[in-house]
């Protein structure tokens, strides 16, 4: 039986984790963090100085900002957030920026000096933005998590100041609570009324961005192609809802992405191939949100320990999530979504991340493949192994293989993508 702490643990879980954001989350985080500074500055900074961490360098320097007229970069999402962004909106900080303000980035960009250069603190997210302006300077701090401000500075007084060590990334639930068999009995059991307005969110807003990927030219159409080139059996469209609403995302389209942990395309991959499937299936509501339940705590217990930004390609967590939300609207339960979690890591780790752009549409395709398989794989009673790679015996080892193979061995692979994108520029 699940106990009431562990069922309002995983509820505060998804509460934290599955919030609207407009735009690649890392580049409106950046732009979150201009707009609290022009607002604590109090008029608008004659030169920006900003110092990054690597990680956000790589996840911001290829994707387009929503609502700056195509423009992309880390000084555009700055500019972008001192002209137009409002700051009590956190992710949707750019949601309300008008044709006037657009035209105001492009001219504000022209011609105020900004500059950027890597931070040394160590810490894989860290965005520090200082401005200045009629005598006055202004500094704001997020580190460890999208929308986590560690320290808040006007002239020579200290308004905020918290811990930015990366243990201390940001208040939330404890996530080392989750584990297979818990979710699985949670999602059994949970109230519909408590994940309703929840989910709800994501299906609305996942959808139609996805839909909007299929619609219109965005990206390298990653969706279209894949309709266009193998069909529209649900095996498919699952694959190319996901890729389409990143193929619109990563390309500045205006609308919401409801993420999964501080991601816009974890939550598209964790939620629209379900929705996909259980569309298909003809399942019920109730066994939609159910479905989606375990998807997005899967998601994110893979996530947990490879943490916020790595070389690991995030989406292949999602697209494992998926492939469990999946084999649960299918009847599977514990042991047949632990088996195909393990299938699904054995085809598609060590996915790199080389930041937000056009190609992870088609990265979240083999991700949401990979936990296809692993899906089939299981239901025709096949499987991997302990001793087949990083595969180990127990579901839960071989999600701690994954975390480590992350945080660890992949730490040297994430230096090297970092110094290829940023000797490119």
């Amino acid at each position: 039986m699940l106990t009431t702490e562990t069922y309002q643990q995983y509820l505060s879980i998804l509460q934290e984790e599955l919030i609207p954001a407009m735009g690649c989350t890392e580049p409106i985080s950046l732009a979150y963090a201009a707009a609290l500074a022009r607002e604590t500055l109090g008029v608008l900074p004659q030169s920006v100085e900003l110092r990054v961490s690597p990680n956000i360098i790589k996840n911001v320097k290829s994707v387009i900002v929503p609502h700056t007229g195509n423009l992309r970069g880390i000084e555009a999402a700055a500019a972008a957030g001192i002209i137009a962004g409002d700051a009590n909106s956190k992710l949707e900080v750019l949601s309300r920026v008008t044709a006037e303000q657009i035209r105001d980035i492009a001219r504000y960009l022209s011609q105020t000096p900004i500059s950027v250069t890597p931070s040394d603190s160590g810490l894989v997210f860290d965005i520090q933005i200082e401005v200045k302006g009629a005598s006055h300077r202004a500094l704001v701090r997020i580190a460890g998590g999208h929308t986590h401000i560690v320290r808040v500075e006007k002239d020579d007084q200290v308004l905020l100041s918290k811990s930015c060590s990366s243990d201390s990334s940001r208040p939330r639930t404890d996530h080392q609570a989750l584990n297979v068999e818990d979710i699985v009995r949670f999602a059994d059991m949970v109230s519909v009324s408590d994940i309703q307005p929840i989910l709800d969110r994501q299906i609305l807003c996942n959808t139609a961005i996805a839909e909007e990927g299929l619609r219109g030219n965005w990206g390298a159409s990653i969706g279209r192609v894949l309709l266009h080139a193998y069909g529209d059996d649900v095996h498919n469209r699952a694959k190319a809802m996901a890729a389409a609403g990143s193929d619109a995302r990563m390309s500045g389209c205006e609308l919401p992405v409801v993420i999964n942990s501080g991601s816009g395309n974890q939550g598209l991959t964790a939620s629209l191939p379900v929705i996909v499937y259980a569309k298909h299936l003809g399942a019920s509501q109730e066994q939609l949100y159910r479905a989606l339940t375990v998807s997005n705590l899967i998601t994110i217990h893979l996530k947990t320990g490879i943490g916020c930004l790595s070389a690991y390609c995030g989406a292949t967590s999602a697209g494992c999530g998926a492939g469990a939300g999946i084999t649960y609207l299918y009847g599977g339960r514990a042991h047949e979504i632990a088996h195909t979690i393990v299938n699904a890591v054995a085809i598609n780790s060590g996915m790199i991340c080389d930041g937000a752009k056009a190609s992870c549409a088609a990265k979240i395709a083999s991700a949401v493949e990979a936990g296809l398989l692993g899906m089939q794989m299981q239901m025709q009673g096949t499987q991997f192994y302990g001793g087949d790679g990083i595969v180990v015996k127990g579901v839960e080892n071989t999600i701690e293989n994954i975390g480590r193979l992350a945080r660890v061995g992949m730490a040297e692979t994430d230096k090297e993508i970092i110094q290829m994108m940023v000797g490119s520029c």
